[in-house]
């Protein structure tokens, strides 16, 4: 089943702030959350509907990404050209729901503290032509992101101390508090919810355990891949905090158009013209292959514009599996512009003597324009 509009599923509109798509969420949320509503998939349903709608929206970079490509934009690698951008591949509806009622509500405990300093995940573009998607091949990249802190080995303390508790929360991560007859549990705003206090402070990253640096990776690109293809390399991405795991990098594969193939997943296409006299009577062809080689395929007396012609195995390999993909060669006969005194008497005497069974199907043509004058 198709998925809803994000801005149907919230009841906002595109021009919407960003207070009024997180209050829409927030009052969904609160009514389909599965704690009041056990048992109920319905519920369940428009509640994950609503966190996924809201997931998206609540980023200015997922929203201006969703209006211009709508759900594409998150399939298959959808998304913009030629840049290096932070890619959130690991966020949880779990964390936007916190952001309202605490850590802990639902039932669900309080997720690892380590992993809130997890490092975000990154995209990085990268623009090959056919050819090398055909061979594969092997490429440096270099970007600029943060990096763990060699100083303190990415703990942010001073080499030679340790993070203390939390003074406000007693390490606990969460702060609670009295209003009326409620008690609501938040996270604490000092360590922001790590339960830990750097006491001592790296010198080189500041108490971040991290630092902004320039990457360079030799990255390989399997033979076959096609345009839009992501490619994930695990911990390859920022840096986190406070001795976090790293994100990931996110590979996407842009394949440039090429001048003489056409792809059709592992199959290519290309149109070859040839002469009038070639398609009447008949000759051989050498068309060249994706793999910088060249074929003969032989042109039978009578062959109609049009006609294809498959070369097997002559097309992409498979990306994943073994196999190859097939070449089809599409002939056109082209009819000649201008013809000198020679050519148009031969042509002209060509006329002269050309019979039904030369043109079979100009005969049956005007066979059934006749038929539907008389009617």
């Amino acid at each position: 089943m198709a998925k809803r509009d994000y801005y149907d599923v919230l009841g906002v509109g595109k021009s919407s702030s960003a207070d009024q798509i997180k209050s829409a969420y927030r009052k969904l949320a609160v009514k389909y959350h599965p704690d009041k509503n056990k048992g109920d998939k319905a519920a369940e349903e428009k509640f994950k509907e609503a966190s996924e709608a809201y997931h998206v929206l609540s980023n200015s970079e997922r929203k201006q990404n969703y209006d211009n490509f709508g759900h594409a934009a998150f399939e298959n690698g959808g998304g913009g050209r030629g840049g290096f951008s932070n890619f959130d591949f690991s966020g949880s509806f779990s964390d936007i729901f916190e952001d309202f009622f605490g850590e802990g509500f639902g039932g669900g405990g309080r997720r690892s503290r380590k992993s809130s300093y997890r490092g975000s995940d990154l995209r990085y573009d990268l623009t090959i032509s056919l050819e090398e998607a055909y061979s594969g091949k092997k490429q440096d990249i270099k970007f600029t992101t943060s990096d763990k802190c060699e100083t303190c080995s990415g703990t942010g303390s001073k080499p030679g101390y340790n993070a203390g508790s939390c003074s406000m929360c007693g390490g606990h991560g969460q702060v609670r508090s009295s209003q009326g007859f409620f008690t609501v549990q938040q996270t604490c705003p000092q360590c922001t919810g790590s339960g830990e206090e750097i006491t001592h402070p790296c010198s080189s990253c500041s108490g971040q355990g991290k630092k902004q640096a320039s990457k360079r990776l030799s990255v390989t690109i399997p033979k076959g891949v096609d345009d839009g293809t992501r490619i994930r390399l695990a911990g390859k991405g920022e840096a986190g905090s406070r001795g976090a795991g790293n994100g990931d990098l996110y590979l996407f594969i842009n394949v440039n158009s090429h001048d003489l193939f056409k792809r059709s997943d592992e199959n290519l296409f290309f149109e070859c013209p040839i002469s009038i006299t070639d398609a009447a009577l008949g000759s051989s062809i050498e068309i060249p292959t994706i793999d910088g080689g060249r074929a003969k395929i032989k042109i039978p007396a009578g062959t109609q514009s049009g006609k294809q012609f498959r070369l097997k195995g002559k097309g992409m390999p498979y990306m994943r599996g073994s196999g190859v993909g097939d070449l089809y060669v599409q002939v056109n006969t082209e009819v000649p512009i201008s013809l000198n005194k020679e050519q148009k008497e031969l042509l002209e005497k060509f006329r002269e003597i050309e019979n039904d069974k030369s043109n079979p199907s100009i005969k049956q043509f005007f066979n059934k324009a006749k038929n539907f004058w008389s009617n």
